[in-house]
């Protein structure tokens, strides 16, 4: 369980078709109007355009590279690569999957099954949290947001069925989504041996444990307040909320320690744990279990079993298609060995040149960024003092790392096992270090994306900034593009998650990533201000057929803000800069067409704003904007001065 809450670039959402446009009256569709008319979304996904066309094309690469691997047309060239094309080779393996059906999970559906009632499954939790079935809590060890040096535990509440709390309050979408996913829940239970009466009672079993959860977990808009995430509390005043359920016995085997205090990141959900998880709950408890395991290894079993499971996923993406088989092996082992693939991915594609280059860019920018609040006028010095010292401790993790995570070297797969027995033995490896990670210091090494990932993030518990291989590339960055157009691309990302450490959440964690106020009162009094003025830009507009929530994408409202600014300021410090070019490959970096689904799916959930408003609104924030495209109070692009909103 990953309790960091990484700040990233990349969010996904949108479209905005429409005539042609000119610069004047809308940037985005002037830069992207001709594309958004004749793109295609690919059968198998839900979007296209510039980060997702890029990962598409890394897909391609790598996907060819495995199967010369596993044609032995050449050989990996470590023992960790070996391992990683053997998976490949049984996820490809689709006639030995095919055949064996849905023989590979039975035990375990079995196992489940055989639990009658409330105190028998109590019993059973010690081993069902060590391999990782289907519980109604979440716990898992992290650094502690106060102490960054050390891990603690944290507790969490389960995922929901639907996307978040809003899709259960009168939305349409919601309703269908739940309609089709009983459909194929009670399809999965019937191929399974199970009769149709049977599955219809576990599904409206399981459908009726997850809406109890829905008035007591977080919706998106509160989760993105993560500092509301840290709740302390002792294990005795913890343990008491499970009532019957003894948390402290539970977690103190896990860790194998007596731990005295855990990190409750949604105490309204165990404040009412009881009511929701007891004896008389426990029929729908059960159904609920059955349900969400045979959802969650359907992946990893034959093809018939990947189709019917993916009725829902198609629904809620909008998404046309499956991946291909072989498509789907090669992204499962992506995700499995994430860490090897990534590293493999830079050496081979990336490179130490192009690496000490966008280094170079990196600590250009971090100098204008320290110039910038030099010169900033509402903040004092005490806070400037403190935000420089920030800057100056912030780690780089450009590319690809030096090494990979110590756990993938116990990572081996036996090709005479399925391939679920395989992902099995793996997840019971990754949940027995995380356990472990309570006895260690906390690694500041580890990388929170791999190599071969198209975006990049700012984490704010240990104030580095990570910058995989793979979005260091065009459009964002390219030697044959002009500085102009590389500091409007990789530019604005760079100084986008400099700026993470300083946003709504950011702002609360010192240089060593700990919750820490560093502000003067006034000059936090000044920063909330501005902040509520950017929740108030966005707040509101139309899009998508639905409306954007100003709260739940500030966070990166400000990093757009503050790293569109940034990198203005660096591309005329250029010898040549042209700021047209600057401008318009800012527009093109969020060029992106989505299905509908995706689309109100994000306007929902994710704390990013749709793109076509991260290239719009941000570039209407900046003053260059106007004077660089003759833009007058006539112009649709136009936004009064006293409106436009400048934080960093």
């Amino acid at each position: 369980m990953q309790q960091r809450i990484r700040k990233v670039i990349g969010g996904l959402g949108d479209t905005t078709q429409g005539a042609d446009a000119s610069y004047q009256d809308n940037l985005y569709l002037a830069v992207n109007g001709q594309w958004l008319k004749t793109a295609k979304i690919p059968a198998d996904k839900s979007r296209t355009g510039g980060f997702s066309d890029l990962s598409l094309e890394i897909e391609k690469q790598l996907m060819q590279d495995f199967a010369d691997f596993a044609a032995q047309k050449k050989a990996p060239d470590n023992e960790l690569m070996v391992q990683a094309v053997k998976f490949y080779q049984v996820a490809a393996d689709f006639d030995r999957r095919n055949q064996e059906g849905f023989t590979p999970a039975q035990t375990d559906y079995d196992k489940i099954k055989a639990v009658t009632d409330f105190k028998q499954w109590l019993a059973q939790l010690p081993q069902w949290l060590q391999t990782g079935l289907p519980l109604p809590f979440a716990i898992g060890i992290d650094a502690d947001m106060k102490d960054t040096s050390k891990n603690v535990v944290y507790v969490a509440a389960p995922g929901l069925i639907l996307p978040d709390t809003s899709y259960y309050q009168d939305n349409p979408s919601g309703e269908q989504l739940l309609k089709i996913y009983q459909q194929t829940a009670i399809q999965l239970l019937q191929k399974i041996g199970e009769t149709p009466e049977a599955a219809q009672t576990l599904v409206q079993q399981a459908l009726a444990f997850d809406r109890s959860l829905v008035d007591y977990v977080k919706s998106a808009e509160e989760q993105a307040d993560y500092v509301k995430m840290y709740n302390p509390q002792s294990m005795a005043e913890f343990s008491k909320q499970g009532q019957d359920l003894d948390f402290a016995a539970l977690i103190n085997q896990a860790v194998a320690a007596e731990v005295p205090q855990v990190i409750v990141t949604e105490p309204r959900f165990y404040q009412n744990f009881a009511k929701i998880v007891n004896a008389q709950t426990f029929a729908n408890l059960k159904g609920w279990t059955l349900v969400q395991y045979v959802f969650g290894i359907s992946a990893f079993l034959s093809q018939e079993f990947r189709e019917i499971a993916g009725h829902y996923n198609l629904a809620l993406s909008g998404s046309q298609e499956l991946s291909a088989p072989l498509k789907q092996a090669y992204n499962l082992t992506s995700s499995t060995f994430s860490e090897v693939i990534g590293k493999y991915y830079g050496e081979k594609y990336f490179g130490q040149n192009a690496k000490n280059d966008v280094e170079q860019m990196i600590h250009k920018m971090i100098n204008i960024y320290q110039q910038r609040i030099k010169n900033n006028t509402w903040l004092s010095t005490p806070t400037k003092q403190k935000a420089i010292v920030k800057l100056d401790k912030m780690v780089l993790k450009i590319g690809y790392p030096d090494k990979v995570n110590q756990l993938y070297h116990q990572f081996k797969v036996d090709q005479s096992q399925s391939l679920l027995t395989n992902v099995q033995a793996i997840q019971r490896l990754v949940l027995a270090d995380n356990f472990a990670k309570y006895y260690r210091p906390v690694d500041r090494t580890e990388w929170a994306m791999p190599g071969h990932l198209v975006n990049a993030c700012y984490d704010p518990s240990r104030n580095d900034i990570t910058f995989p291989a793979a979005i260091l590339q065009e459009p964002f960055y390219s030697l044959e593009q002009s500085s102009s157009a590389n500091y409007g691309g990789i530019g604005a990302v760079i100084a986008h998650e400099i700026s993470h450490g300083f946003d709504n959440n950011g702002a609360q964690f010192d240089e060593f990533g700990n919750m820490n106020n560093w502000w003067t009162e006034d000059d936090y009094a000044t920063f909330k201000k501005l902040t509520q003025a950017m929740i108030a830009e966005f707040d509101g507009i139309e899009f998508a057929g639905g409306k954007v929530n100003g709260k739940l994408v500030v966070s990166e409202n400000v990093a757009d803000a503050g790293g569109l600014s940034c990198a203005l300021e660096a591309a005329k410090a250029q010898d040549q800069v042209d700021l047209k070019e600057f401008f318009i490959n800012w527009a093109r970096i969020w060029r992106t067409k989505s299905t509908q689904q995706l689309m109100e799916m994000f306007l929902n959930i994710d704390v990013h704003a749709p793109a076509p408003l991260r290239a719009n609104v941000q570039a209407q924030n900046m003053d260059d904007f106007y004077t660089t495209f003759q833009i007058t109070e006539k112009d649709g692009m136009w936004l009064d001065p006293e409106k436009r909103v400048n934080i960093w």
